[in-house]
């Protein structure tokens, strides 16, 4: 039987702080330490960012040693005939932050946050994030979904992505997993092979 991991803290399997540079799915992963290592009155801040400051407020924010994450995807741009490998922001305009209230005003001091976004479920919200995570940290190739759908609950039981848990939107468009992040009102979705998903409660 699959055991469960869904409680599990989200640091567990996760590289060393890099302040210095941007990981494949994450400007600042020391916001996923074990919460009993943070100040008991951290919780999660939603950041929206001023236009194309994402990045920049991740490395000061890491700079500060302030807890943040970043889903960060790859993209190809093309200058001319030469190719580069970019990663942007998979949620433009938002950053999130694990932190105290000061922690957060902070952040807003440092005039590339537009507002902070307080979060009222904190458990769904990183239950959403601990997913974008552990897509990305195996490569899965998200883009963005125009739109929340209500769906079907499912979770992948085998492959590389074995333990992912999203939404499809039927059992007949079952080759598309959707992860949803309700704060946001957005979503992040990838092309799966529908055999290896199973509805769960």
């Amino acid at each position: 039987m699959d055991q469960d991991t869904t409680d599990r803290p989200i640091t567990a399997t996760l590289p060393a702080w890099n302040p210095l540079g941007f990981e494949p799915d994450s400007a600042c992963f020391d916001a996923f330490r074990s919460h009993t290592e943070a100040e008991p009155d951290s919780r999660w801040f939603v950041l929206y960012t001023k236009s194309r400051q994402e990045k920049a407020l991740a490395s000061t924010l890491a700079a500060r040693a302030i807890r943040c994450y970043l889903p960060l995807k790859q993209e190809i741009k093309y200058h001319g005939a030469r190719k580069t490998i970019v990663q942007e922001p998979l949620f433009p305009g938002y950053a999130f932050l694990w932190g105290t209230q000061e922690q957060a005003y902070w952040a807003d001091r440092t005039k590339r946050v537009a507002r902070i976004l307080p979060v009222a479920d904190q458990h769904r919200l990183e239950s959403e994030l601990r997913q974008i995570q552990l897509a990305l940290s195996r490569n899965a190739p998200l883009a963005l979904y125009p739109a929340l759908v209500k769906g079907i609950k499912v979770e992948v039981r085998s492959g590389p992505l074995r333990g992912l848990r999203g939404v499809i939107q039927d059992r007949r468009k079952n080759n598309r997993l959707i992860l949803q992040v309700q704060m946001l009102a957005q979503a992040a979705s990838l092309e799966i092979d529908g055999a290896v998903l199973e509805p769960i409660e």
